[in-house]
């Protein structure tokens, strides 16, 4: 192995809180080379993301305490570096792509003005950095750079945000580059693409990349080295191989064990009443067709996945069946009385049997009402349950359910991770123990343990109450795992549909099976002979 580019020397972070000190990282040490990739997994509150925030001097210091440690770059102990002299390396020589993007994109300045910016602001000329932000644009996968350059934040989907920051980050051609958690919003495909290009990127440039991630599928696909952490500390270390096939700690394992895409795949039951009926439904935006003509059906306990690239159709389809968004034209039947044209009150009481889990938890969530209020809103607007003892007992119950503990309970939502406020959110929709609940990339920001452990409660109440799930995802290994039908999208049209065992095994469609090529396999066995062979690249 060449000299190490950057090393961590038992770094120790502390979070003074009014509940006591949190040992958020405990003695970590490692070390990344040039060109190299080295993956640190783990799930939230492992302590992986503050230890990258200590590289990039990002802790907010109180309540941020680094105790103890070394983080060397080009022989300088960045712990005792000034701010200024942090100010000069953060984007130039070491730059970050953040989990949040719409947390680190300004929301009054264009993203090509924002891009643009991170190189003038070290010197590089204006004409060069908006040559450069066009080409990286181009390159993580955006449509139309030009156009895309005066665009805000907020007109672009999560996935594509995401890309934005990617290119952000590359600007400068950084020596390295950390990565936390940066594929989760993006769709198989895309993921694929970001993941070539960084990987082509490293060729041209001998980059060292740090990834932080929870999905051992592109750990298989990109890493040369794997750290696990839990609880503040690395518990196996080791090649991306060795970590996978021999695993020693029993956390390590329990991770692996997680990984979707291995279960037995479910059949439907085509004896079950039918729910819900769609009849040619559409939605455009203007001269963009969102949704042409869907048709489907959903019957009693099934698990109907909807697949597909960002943009797609998917969101819309969810959003206008559940008269969130004004479909053009079709019909959709709940129980033989179509939805499109019911009352404001008629439409009341299938809302308690119809909920939805959406994609951005921030947004869906309101964060003036602690955790109690967020789940039982929905009994006060359904006069359910009316005793508070039960009620409290009832959110604690369904906490637990998601993974999280009675502690929470009046807890507000910035004081949870992206990922628990995502269980929180599926808490909420479970409350009201609805027919259908419709989940739009509920899954995608949770660990794999979590996901896994969130996936068996669903399918649990699929088979004990008769619950049917419309299960949006980019997450393949997830849709084998819980569908029993699945439905593929492109440019707003079902192209394929058919039992899970059918589209996985015997896809019809050249979409499909571009679908599927782009899924990682966590093995990196697997995977590297899926490279050999070209099925993906």
């Amino acid at each position: 192995m060449s000299e190490a580019l950057l090393t961590v020397k038992n770094l120790s972070v502390d979070f003074h809180t009014a509940r006591g000190t949190v040992h958020a990282v405990r003695n970590v040490s490692w070390s990344v080379s040039r060109g190299e990739t080295l993956a640190i997994l783990g799930e939230s509150g492992s302590g992986k993301s503050v230890s990258a925030n200590a590289i990039m001097n990002l802790l907010d210091s109180p309540p941020a305490e680094i105790v103890s440690g070394e983080i060397l770059y080009d022989g300088k102990d960045l712990l005792k570096i000034s701010q200024e002299e942090h100010r000069a390396l953060n984007g130039k020589k070491i730059a970050m792509i953040f989990q949040d993007p719409l947390g680190h994109l300004n929301p009054v300045y264009s993203v090509g003005w924002q891009i643009v910016e991170m190189m003038t602001a070290h010197g590089r000329p204006h004409d060069l950095a908006h040559k450069r932000a066009l080409e990286l644009i181009a390159r993580v996968g955006i449509p139309e750079p030009e156009k895309a350059m005066r665009k805000y934040p907020h007109q672009f989907s999560g996935g594509q945000r995401q890309r934005l920051m990617i290119a952000m980050a590359l600007m400068l051609k950084p020596d390295i580059l950390i990565a936390d958690e940066p594929t989760t919003a993006l769709d198989v495909t895309i993921q694929a693409e970001v993941l070539a290009l960084l990987k082509e990127l490293q060729a041209e440039t001998d980059m060292a990349l740090v990834l932080i991630t929870h999905d051992l599928g592109v750990v298989a696909e990109i890493a040369d080295r794997i750290v696990v952490m839990n609880e503040g500390e690395i518990v196996e270390s080791g090649t991306v191989r060795e970590v996978y096939h021999e695993a020693k700690h029993p956390y390590t394992r329990k991770l692996i064990a997680a990984a979707p895409g291995k279960g037995e795949i479910k059949i439907p039951n085509r004896s079950s009443p039918i729910l819900l009926s769609v009849e040619k439904l559409s939605k455009s935006y203007h001269s963009f067709h969102a949704l042409r003509d869907a048709s489907f059906t959903v019957a009693r306990a099934q698990s109907l996945a909807i697949v597909g690239e960002s943009g797609s159709g998917k969101s819309t389809l969810a959003r206008t069946l559940l008269r969130l968004e004004t479909a053009d034209s079709g019909h959709v039947y709940w129980k033989g009385k179509d939805l499109l044209t019911m009352s404001a009150r008629e439409l009341l009481g299938v809302r308690r049997e119809i909920q939805m889990v959406f994609q951005d938890p921030t947004q869906s969530l309101n964060p003036r009402m602690s955790v109690y209020e967020l789940i039982a809103e929905g009994w006060d607007i359904h006069k359910l349950m009316p005793a508070r003892q039960e009620r409290r007992a009832r959110v604690i119950e369904l906490l637990e359910q998601v993974g999280l503990i009675a502690e929470h309970i009046d807890r507000y939502p910035h004081q949870f991770s992206g990922g628990q406020r995502q269980r929180i959110a599926i808490a909420r929709a479970l409350a009201l123990e609805p027919e259908l609940i419709i989940c739009d990339e509920a899954v995608s920001a949770l660990d794999v343990s979590i996901q896994a452990q969130v996936i068996a409660l669903l399918d649990s109440l699929r088979q004990r109450l008769g619950i049917s799930f419309i299960f949006i995802a980019h997450d393949l290994g997830v849709v084998r795992d819980f569908a029993d039908t699945v439905i593929v999208m492109k440019a707003g049209e079902i192209v394929e549909m058919g039992p899970t065992a059918q589209i996985f095994e015997a896809p019809r469609e050249p979409y499909t099976k571009k679908l599927l090529a782009s899924n990682l396999d966590p093995d990196p066995d697997v995977q590297a002979k899926r490279r050999a062979m070209g099925i993906y690249a």
